[in-house]
């Protein structure tokens, strides 16, 4: 095995998908934390932004949702930073692939965790990728939300089920595949049997008996 072939055996890329509530997120830092990774939210944006020449604002706009470019129509020069990328270069696509740009030269650079934005998609040709989905029971996720958003269980079931299948739609557009589908990642689990540092302990067992059968 050639030394570059080792190097990218040993990397640990981690890419989270997480229902809304789940704390999906906060296990994902811990695992950043654990392996010694680094963490890649809405930091992605950020690196999208730098790459293209368009505000990180303009990225945030559309951040997770396919049908961004409908609601915006009446948004244009503000996004753009100036003297960089014209009008002729404002599309859906176009966004998308930058911040898919972003994710792969940031995995190319070292160790990663990265929550959401279709990022098992991305790295799907790249080894070392474990990808995960968390789940929670929905009231459990209410109760999160109302604790998190200082909202009442109506709103927050309506903010969950209306943020779901805007990022569902964003993911089976993109990716050809079925958003929060066992067939769709390496493991699927709901935080709510274990709570959050149980499953992050569980997940991080998982990642390690992985590595431990790679030849």
């Amino acid at each position: 095995m050639t030394a570059d072939k080792k190097q990218e055996m040993d990397k640990i890329i981690i890419t989270i998908g997480r229902q809304i509530g789940s704390g999906g997120r906060c296990i994902a830092k811990w695992l950043s934390e654990e392996f010694h990774c680094k963490f890649y939210d809405r930091e992605i944006l950020n690196l999208a932004a730098k790459e293209s020449g368009f505000k990180e604002r303009f990225f945030e706009q559309n951040d997770e949702k396919k049908d961004f470019f409908s609601s915006i129509a009446h948004f244009r020069h503000p996004f753009f930073a100036p003297g960089d990328y014209s009008e002729n270069a404002f599309s859906q696509e176009k966004l998308y692939q930058f911040q898919s740009d972003a994710i792969l030269k940031a995995a190319q650079q070292g160790n990663c965790v990265f929550v959401g934005r279709t990022a098992d998609y991305i790295l799907r040709d790249m080894e070392g990728v474990v990808n995960i989905f968390i789940t929670a029971n929905m009231d459990q996720r209410i109760q999160n939300v109302c604790k998190r958003k200082g909202i009442d269980r109506k709103s927050a079931r309506k903010l969950i089920l209306d943020g779901e299948e805007r990022r569902a739609s964003y993911y089976n557009y993109y990716t050809g595949k079925r958003w929060g589908h066992s067939e769709s990642y390496d493991l699927c689990v709901n935080s709510s049997l274990l709570g959050l540092e149980g499953t992050e302990e569980f997940i991080a067992d998982f990642i390690r008996r992985i590595r431990k059968r790679e030849p």
